[in-house]
């Protein structure tokens, strides 16, 4: 295979480890958390907070580690901290041990984010990087199916087996596909020693920026309290739950996949408020009461919410050219921060409301119902 193939496949084995797995998977491991005692349910919705909040670390330190030890070995290291984190969390040493070590695979997540979608886009040719963005991205999908599968079948273990099962799936992606790392110039990904000259302003990107990070800020709830809301919310068994999860990976699959097509060729603007429609309609259905309406917010989340990202990446290559990794880069940090500091508010007002999930589902659905508005008229200044 080609480096058009073998590039998206390995970046997206790194998103299906770094965000899929070491990340996504929480959210079906959570009511499994409480229920064994490990954490209660604010303290588990706080490790979710402490997650996002390293993943902002990690993607603002993505760059510089990529300008340090060059694309591939920054990739291995996101990796190894998968791992390393995944195994750490098999030890129930309370919300003090866990913290840290969830804390730490958020910043393997957000290197991971940060570098792998621009580097392959750097390396494959022009036709084909809308495509290579939403195979890249669909690692993310891909990942979360595989942990919706993983965690009820090693759930019956423990919930220490859950974490090594995690870790081992995670090592098992990594050590086949590194030698199939993108290896593009310093200056297309990474702000290296020799990067020249200061980066420009490009039109249209910071109206890309407000849509992506209010987007981001509207997928806290599903991100972190979906699987907790159809346990204890809906009422649902653990099959139930279990396929919850699974149709949102593969609504992110089908999103990220058709989002970098459609991007391709609708343009990024129009497709991102074509997105955020369908996220506001996700948010909305959450609130619904039933099960089934818990069933149909899952896959219409990940379609729209992990989807955007695939959106986002071919609209950064579409604003910014070469400067895309600049962008995009600039895009995740920001999107890492309007998570991290939504993650830590509704943290707050779940734990305020007794837990509650009409509160934390309700504000996602107002932050993106803005995400909407504002894609909405930047797609007419770009028409």
């Amino acid at each position: 295979m080609g480096i058009e193939r073998t590039a998206p496949l390995a970046g997206a084995a790194a998103l299906c480890s770094g965000i899929g797995l070491a990340r996504f998977a929480y959210v079906p491991a959570f009511p499994a958390m409480v229920a064994a005692g490990w954490v209660d349910g604010g303290g588990a919705g706080l490790l979710g907070a402490l997650n996002l909040t390293g993943y902002l670390m990690g993607a603002l330190g993505g760059r510089r580690l990529a300008g340090r030890l060059g694309v591939p070995a920054a990739l291995d290291l996101g990796m190894a901290l998968v791992v390393l984190s995944c195994l750490a969390c098999a030890w129930p040493g309370g919300l003090a041990w866990l913290g840290p070590w969830r804390g730490l695979a958020g910043f393997a997540g957000g290197v991971l984010m940060a570098l792998a979608g621009p580097a392959v886009q750097a390396v494959v040719p022009p036709a084909r990087r809308p495509a290579a963005a939403g195979t890249v991205v669909s690692g993310v999908g891909g990942g979360v199916v595989l942990g919706a599968l993983a965690v009820p079948a090693l759930l019956p273990l423990g919930v220490s087996s859950i974490w090594l099962g995690l870790g081992l799936m995670s090592l098992l992606l990594w050590l086949p596909l590194r030698r199939y790392w993108p290896a593009p110039p310093t200056e297309e990904v990474a702000a290296g020693p020799g990067a020249a000259a200061p980066p420009r302003r490009w039109p249209g990107v910071t109206g890309l920026m407000v849509v992506y990070g209010l987007s981001a800020a509207g997928m806290v709830p599903p991100m972190i309290y979906l699987a907790d809301l159809g346990m204890r919310g809906r009422g649902l068994g653990a099959a139930a739950v279990a396929l919850l999860w699974a149709l949102f990976g593969l609504g992110a699959m089908a999103g990220t996949l058709l989002g970098g097509r459609i991007a391709g060729r609708a343009g990024g603007m129009r497709t991102l408020a074509l997105w955020m429609g369908v996220q506001a309609l996700a948010l909305g259905a959450a609130l619904l009461p039933g099960g089934a309406a818990v069933l149909l917010a899952a896959p219409l989340s990940g379609f729209a919410g992990v989807g955007a990202s695939a959106v986002a990446l071919a609209a950064a290559r579409e604003l910014a050219g070469p400067g895309a990794g600049l962008v995009w880069s600039r895009a995740t940090v920001l999107y890492a921060l309007a998570q991290a500091a939504t993650g830590f508010v509704l943290a707050a007002l779940f734990r305020a409301s007794g837990e509650a999930h009409a509160a934390v589902f309700g504000a996602g659905l107002g932050l993106s119902l803005l995400a909407l508005l504002a894609a909405a008229r930047l797609a007419r200044k770009r028409a």
